[in-house]
């Protein structure tokens, strides 16, 4: 059987092509892990070309003042939340560029999603477009697992990871191989675990990172945030680090 010639007929068949692979118990660990990988990204794919049709220009033509990136389920009272899977008021890949007009937003926010995007070309793109669609003045809050708060702990025996441990990965059925501190910064700087529930680490972050990331993107004054519950999400603040990056 040939596969359809457009694209996104040819993107859905080579979903098909995956989920057919994945049921074959001759595929290999490796090659299945890679796949559940592809097969993420086909389904995030999907979304962002169903709002492509709707905005083929790349922008939406409302203009709202507040907006939040890759929210998830935590939502924000008067914010417009943009994100690649659902629950979200516009499903778009912000790797593709902000779906958003130039210099009308007046704050953009963001936690627990800039590590989640691949270092340089996106997160980089992602601060650029930042930037474009902030109006003067406006603002850019950024929240990221903080990797200094994990190293400044190293090296340490397991029983001091406990409250890390408890905090970030309670739901998680990783505990049994964080078998030493070093495990956890992996874990931190690198969670590859093989499971749709969660996204890898692609990148990590400190204070310095994001001031040199938005500052080469063009933002005037970087400082940190200081945390607000009835914005960010409570369960964020510990061993977090938050930006305030003006424009």
């Amino acid at each position: 059987m040939n596969a359809p010639g457009t694209n996104s007929t040819s993107i859905d068949y080579l979903g098909e092509q995956i989920t057919a692979l994945l049921a074959d118990p001759a595929t290999t660990h490796g090659l299945a892990r890679t796949l559940r990988a592809a097969a993420k990204e086909i389904t995030l794919s999907r979304y962002h070309r169903a709002s492509q049709k709707a905005f083929p220009s790349g922008r939406i033509d409302e203009t709202p003042k507040h907006v939040q990136v890759g929210g998830g389920a935590h939502r924000i009272d008067g914010f417009f939340n943009i994100d690649a899977v659902p629950p979200a008021d516009l499903l778009w890949d912000v790797r593709e560029g902000l779906p958003l007009q130039d210099s009308t937003v007046e704050m953009l926010f963001s936690e627990h999603f800039l590590e989640h995007i691949d270092y340089p070309v996106s997160a980089k793109q992602y601060a650029r477009e930042a930037h474009r669609v902030l109006g003067p003045g406006g603002q850019l809050i950024t929240g990221v697992p903080d990797a200094s708060f994990v190293l400044s702990r190293y090296p340490a025996g397991p029983e001091q990871a406990e409250e890390m441990i408890d905090r970030w990965y309670a739901k998680r059925n990783c505990h049994q191989d964080i078998n030493t501190y070093l495990d956890l910064i992996n874990y931190v700087f690198r969670d590859q675990d093989d499971d749709p529930t969660y996204t890898p680490h692609l990148w990590a972050y400190d204070f310095d990172k994001l001031r040199q990331l938005f500052t080469e993107a063009g933002f005037k004054n970087i400082e940190p945030w200081q945390f607000d519950p009835t914005m960010a999400n409570p369960k964020r603040e510990w061993a977090s680090v938050y930006v305030i990056a003006t424009k």
